[in-house]
């Protein structure tokens, strides 16, 4: 409780979540930065051949979704630390889906790749995380982010795009395809024995925005045998939102 107080007396409101965030203390927090969300439609039957079957998959209008996602994060700290040196700032690009466990709705990743070792390291042995080495590469142009993303395992799961905002700035209406995809509050992983854990997060409601992107190299979901019904995805940018991370805990406990 003491903890959730001192949430909320930093300017932290958890009201906006479906349900109440662990008595435990948060234990990261992170700034991430000029998002791209790039969601593709794809049947459920594919999907459950690739989400551990302990996971139950959601959809939105009878579609499961894939989303990949590349931004920046910025201003990493573990609680009550300075950034840590050489792991405070780095490009990742994300293959997420949508699931729900015991009520509670989160991201299942395919794959996470960053350009910082220490940091893929950390969060495999901590997080359980399928995270890659990349080589990667952000410039800002005006509104456009140019992004670059090659895998170093040489499995050529590659990712070039320009992308940008163009709309203003809104957050989801309700029952939008735009607030399903969004506003989801952890992240599910399995340990090596196949168990399910949760890592809550706290950040506030995404402020979204309409997007256009230009797409020179995209192979994160065919190198990963991910067949998905349409080659235009679904498009979405968000600037900058800060975020805290729980400890992982048991999901079915």
């Amino acid at each position: 409780m003491e903890e959730h107080m001192d949430l909320k007396q930093a300017g932290w409101n958890d009201s906006h979540r479906l349900w109440p965030l662990p008595h435990l203390p948060w234990t990261m927090q992170q700034t991430w930065n000029d998002l791209l969300f790039a969601h593709y439609p794809v049947k459920l039957e594919v999907l459950q051949t690739l989400v551990p079957a302990i996971l139950p998959l959601d959809s939105f209008n009878g579609m499961g979704w894939i989303g990949i996602v590349p931004f920046h994060i910025t201003d990493i700290r573990l609680r009550g630390l300075p950034p840590i040196p050489g792991v405070a700032r780095f490009p990742e690009l994300n293959v997420r889906t949508y699931v729900t466990l015991d009520g509670k709705p989160g991201v299942y990743f395919f794959s996470l790749d960053a350009d910082n070792r220490l940091a893929v390291e950390v969060a495999k042995l901590f997080y359980h995380l399928p995270y890659m080495n990349a080589d990667m590469m952000v410039r800002k142009n005006g509104s456009t982010i140019d992004y670059e993303s090659r895998r170093r395992s040489g499995n050529d799961a590659n990712f070039v795009c320009s992308y940008r905002p163009i709309s203003e700035p809104y957050y989801a209406a309700k029952g939008s395809f735009d607030e399903w995809m969004s506003e989801r509050y952890c992240l599910y992983t399995l340990n090596n024995k196949g168990v399910p854990f949760r890592c809550d997060i706290l950040h506030r409601p995404w402020l979204l925005q309409h997007a256009k992107a230009e797409f020179s190299q995209n192979t994160m979901l065919s190198k990963q045998g991910i067949l998905v019904k349409s080659d235009q995805p679904l498009l979405h940018f968000s600037k900058k939102i800060e975020a805290r991370m729980w400890p992982l805990v048991r999901a079915l406990d």
